[in-house]
């Protein structure tokens, strides 16, 4: 790649990793796109993305560790249900036609970007909800589904996570935000990138430049979402789902076309 090239992938990895750790997911809106644009196959596109998304959870970790406060319990539980489910999906999403699957989830993460809009009260304080046996199960399969999700397709279930987090469980947007990167984006992303690395190679040399990015991307966007609260933090998480939602019906419906 040439340097305008490069420059280009640290700018896009950037912006899309901080909103991604301001709103809890949605990095690969703008960067999975821009490698497809550059020229990459589907398979090594998704296997780059996924790797360099790693990154993202480990610029959140390195913010969030700051401030303290993660129940590691409850983590271990996102990580037990969810990892399952992200190596499923990483495996089936090669093999699979995608059109309906992204058509599907892009009215779904409209309709949650629209849900959270209109249910004023949601995500703004910690509720803690469903923390018996039945709802712990019930919770965990939620976790497996989305971690399929999470290995098969490339933009917003991280988001799904953050939702799922803050109105099955009560959390605030703030410490669903604080799990998601964290357990999403360093454990589920680096899962599902090991796992579509076995079957098709991402593009190593440009690795370093989106590594790069979504490293600074995410401690900025966090240390934005620590400092704003969870007001700022929802309507971010808004926004960046109604955009998620409809980027993803326009591909599904071009799948389908």
């Amino acid at each position: 790649m040439d340097l305008i090239e490069q420059s280009l992938l640290l700018i896009i990895s950037f912006v899309a990793n901080s909103l991604s750790a301001l709103a809890g997911g949605g990095a690969g809106l703008l960067q999975f796109p821009v490698l497809l644009f550059l020229g990459l196959s589907f398979g090594t596109a998704l296997a780059t993305h996924k790797t360099a998304s790693v990154a993202l959870g480990v610029g959140a970790t390195i913010r969030h560790l700051r401030e303290g406060g993660l129940d590691w319990r409850f983590a271990g539980y996102i990580l037990a249900w969810g990892l399952p489910g992200v190596v499923l999906g990483a495996y089936l999403i090669l093999s699979l036609n995608e059109s309906l699957a992204v058509l599907s989830l892009g009215i779904l993460t409209t309709g949650l970007g629209l849900y959270s809009r209109f249910k004023k009260d949601l995500g703004m304080e910690l509720q803690p909800i469903h923390r018996d046996t039945m709802g712990m199960l019930l919770g965990g399969v939620g976790l497996f589904l989305i971690g399929m999700l999470n290995g098969s397709l490339t933009s917003g279930t991280g988001l799904f996570v953050t939702i799922w987090l803050v109105r099955w469980f009560g959390l605030d947007y703030q410490r669903a935000v604080t799990y998601t990167l964290i357990l999403v984006g360093m454990f589920w992303n680096g899962f599902g990138a090991v796992t579509v690395s076995l079957q098709t190679d991402p593009r190593w040399e440009w690795l370093p430049v989106l590594l790069l990015g979504s490293l600074l991307g995410a401690y900025c966007g966090t240390h934005l979402g620590l400092s704003k609260g969870n007001k700022v933090i929802k309507k971010a998480f808004e926004v960046l789902t109604l955009l998620v939602g409809i980027k993803l019906i326009w591909d599904g419906i071009t799948l389908l076309t």
